[in-house]
């Protein structure tokens, strides 16, 4: 009898020893880091390429969203830009008439100059030609002034197309990032307005792993580090994968509260987060351990 409670004595403290042994240091949530994309033109949804679930990359066209005012725009601005366009040639041929006149004048200028010195025309005959010669010149340098109002009015219509054209193909919605979409707040046909949420898109090929630790810990946590990420396998059986700390808060915290004893909660504790490359097997809010050094063998869980 006495060898009996002999040997469930050795058993209960080998037991508690590998229950030290595989005890991890730290808990807590796989999480991923979503973009929300939102709508940044008015209209109705012509196309929505996207679904929960699915996997797209970068620059994917996940929506289309009605263009016809736009494009009924541009093509005003197009027909302004002509008008003015026009204008300016308008005044490019006044001033071309104002200096043939002048040349023509010039021409007589020169004749009648000849005719005074003969005393065949009046001084006067050759001053109002060169009175006539100044006023017409006087005119193409008012005529030249107006270049300056009609190319102002050019660059404002061009930037009213530049802006226009922005609008046009903001009406493309395209995924900033590759990732799984894993929310959509849209159907095909409904109206989208500016900063109207579309879908909600995150890479979930690394997740991320926030646990807490004490200041106690901290020593033990460096960023860079390399640790062991534990998730559960089997009812008993936890599966290990290879991450690393990427961010230590500099701000302790109280436990949250979705540790469930109180004698937690009212800890302080530093949150710490971990990257780790993701099969397939993890999802976000998925519970994770972590321990600072690589046990030997693989950790059993306690029924």
């Amino acid at each position: 009898m006495k060898r009996n409670l002999l040997m469930i004595l050795i058993s209960v403290v080998l037991f508690g020893c590998s229950s030290n042994d595989e005890k991890s240091d730290a808990f807590g949530n796989f999480e991923a880091d979503p973009v929300i994309v939102s709508s940044e033109s008015s209209g109705k949804i012509l196309q929505l390429n996207i679904e929960k679930g699915q996997k797209i990359d970068k620059d994917f066209i996940s929506a289309v969203i009605d263009t016809v005012q736009v494009h009924l725009k541009l093509q005003q601005l197009e027909a302004q830009k002509a008008a003015v366009v026009a204008k300016r040639q308008t005044i490019q041929s006044q001033i071309g008439v104002y200096e043939e006149q002048i040349k023509t004048l010039k021409l007589n200028e020169e004749r009648v100059a000849k005719m005074v010195k003969d005393q065949a025309a009046t001084q006067k005959q050759l001053d109002d030609i060169s009175g006539q010669i100044s006023v017409i010149q006087k005119q193409i340098e008012s005529t030249k002034t107006q270049f300056v109002s009609v190319n102002k009015e050019l660059e404002v219509l061009e930037t009213q197309k530049v802006t226009t054209e922005d609008l046009r193909d903001r009406c493309t919605v395209k995924s900033p990032v590759s990732g799984t979409i894993l929310e959509t707040y849209v159907e095909q046909g409904e109206l989208a307005t500016p900063g109207k949420p579309l879908f909600k898109i995150a890479d979930l090929d690394v997740l991320t792993l926030k646990v807490y630790v004490s200041g106690a810990q901290l020593p033990n946590v460096k960023i860079g580090q390399k640790v062991n990420v534990l998730i559960d396998k089997l009812a008993t059986e936890n599966q290990t994968l290879s991450g690393q700390i990427t961010w230590i808060s500099s701000e302790a915290e109280f436990t949250p509260k979705i540790i469930q004893t109180k004698e937690e909660r009212v800890k302080l504790v530093y949150a710490v987060k971990v990257e780790v490359k993701n099969d397939g097997t993890l999802k976000i809010g998925m519970p994770g351990e972590v321990s600072w050094q690589a046990p030997p063998n693989l950790p059993k869980r306690e029924e």
